[in-house]
């Protein structure tokens, strides 16, 4: 009689015990669901896409300047042809700082979140764009001048080295799995708004100052815009949420102390490939719209003015070709879409140069632009999604921005001086020989790394 009294209880303590995890896992699955709940597509649009725009605004403004006028203002006692080197080597001191800054915003966007890190890092490059605004020239302070134009542009560099990751993952984190580069290519999508603003602000200056009063004074007016650009974009980034990807690593105790170390130990080979996978799109980048326009402006016997609206006009088709890449991304995988634009890339920088060679030819240049920028449209655009799924969600923010900004000291950093100094003593061609081998080393690059489309984004 014990024993058929003890079987009875021992049954119903166990099935008080499976009826007491049931109910734990059921709330479980709900914590979760609450969790992943994600945003709306507005809000993240604006979240990730807005503030890259006015990020890209501010370091495109330098681009320009650096180009068209720094040259004059800080280094007017050199040789023109060195003096445009010396200006496009300041150009180079942010793409240096943003490893840097890609450490430290990796490091507490990993810990703390997406969102802080992100309003801090618009606050570091506006602040600074604002101060290169009110910044005295070379016959004022002398080298003193150039000293401060280093750092205001090094402080760029840092706030642009947490800017990119932390927005791609905004976007990719709250999208559904099927449409993560889709929604990838809105921070993307920032580039080409941020180039557009930068440069149509450019242009319509030039449209009605002199090139003395834009000498003068007409130049600083597209950094100290940036203040209101920042305001808005600080508006939008301080109500925006939180990940769901983010906020569900915190509830599963998976958030690392140390992020870096553990990118540098267990997903080198990942931030390897990161590298050169947007290398590339950045040489391309800085080689249509930097060096070109300097080019286009000292040896094709284009206006600033005239160059500019031809960049504009092929800054459009780069936006198209964007969302198309990312859309056919999202159905063929992100692989498939890369390959082919490192392989056009290859064709293209090999004969790219005879587009350069008839003086005031709009036709040519604009085909050179448009043909480019479609590529970089192309190439550029699944980044946004493939580089964060490369990299675990406890280590995404560290991973995606260390490799996306190294790119930028492999690909960027010195783009422009290196293709001035090309041309000026082998040729054009030898500029396309230059990007070509750096879509060769994204084709290796991407070869070597596994296709990411159906990668579980959680975890």
């Amino acid at each position: 009689m014990a024993m058929a009294t003890t079987e009875p209880e021992s049954a119903g303590a166990e099935s008080a015990g499976l009826e007491s995890k049931a109910k734990e896992t059921l709330d479980s699955v709900k914590g979760a669901a609450a969790t992943m709940a994600r945003s709306s597509v507005k809000k993240v649009i604006a979240a990730s896409m807005v503030g890259t725009a006015i990020e890209f605004y501010d370091f495109y403004a330098y681009g320009t300047a650096a180009a068209n006028y720094f040259p004059k203002l800080f280094f007017p006692e050199t040789d023109p042809t060195v003096a445009v080197l010396a200006s496009l080597l300041t150009f180079a001191v942010a793409f240096l700082a943003r490893p840097l800054g890609s450490l430290i915003f990796g490091h507490f966007g990993d810990r703390m979140g997406r969102k802080t890190t992100l309003v801090v890092s618009l606050l570091f490059m506006g602040l600074s764009t604002v101060v290169i605004g009110v910044l005295p020239g070379y016959a004022t302070l002398g080298v003193w001048a150039v000293a401060l134009l280093c750092l205001c542009r090094f402080f760029q560099g840092i706030g642009l080295g947490g800017e990119w990751s932390g927005a791609a993952l905004v976007a990719t984190e709250n999208a559904p799995a099927d449409k993560r580069a889709l929604y990838g290519a809105f921070p993307e999508l920032g580039a080409p708004i941020g180039f557009f603003l930068s440069n149509g602000t450019f242009f319509v200056l030039e449209a009605f100052c002199t090139p003395e009063q834009m000498l003068s004074w007409g130049w600083r007016v597209p950094f100290l815009l940036s203040a209101l650009l920042v305001i808005v974009g600080l508006a939008v980034r301080v109500t925006m949420e939180e990940t769901p990807v983010f906020k569900l690593a915190l509830q599963e105790h998976r958030v690392v102390k140390a992020p870096l170390r553990e990118v540098f130990k267990n997903n080198w080979r990942q931030v390897l490939q990161a590298t050169f996978l947007v290398a590339v799109t950045y040489t391309l980048f800085y080689t249509l719209a930097t060096w070109s326009l300097s080019y286009g402006t000292t040896h094709l016997g284009f206006t600033s003015q005239e160059y500019l609206a031809m960049l504009m006009v092929s800054i459009v088709v780069f936006a198209v070709f964007i969302v198309l890449s990312c859309v056919y991304a999202d159905k063929v995988g992100r692989k498939r879409v890369i390959i082919f634009s490192s392989i056009a890339l290859v064709v293209f920088s090999a004969l790219f140069p005879l587009l350069l060679e008839t003086p005031r030819s709009f036709g040519l240049v604009l085909t050179f632009l448009c043909v480019g920028f479609v590529l970089m449209g192309i190439a550029f655009g699944p980044i946004g999604a493939f580089l964060p799924e490369l990299f675990p969600a406890n280590v995404r923010y560290s991973g995606a921005g260390i490799g996306y900004n190294l790119a930028a000291i492999v690909g960027a950093a010195f783009a422009p001086s290196i293709a001035t100094w090309l041309a000026q003593n082998g040729g054009v061609r030898y500029v396309g020989v230059y990007l070509g081998v750096m879509a060769v080393c994204c084709l290796v690059a991407v070869l070597s790394a596994k296709e990411t489309k159906n990668t579980d984004f959680a975890k």
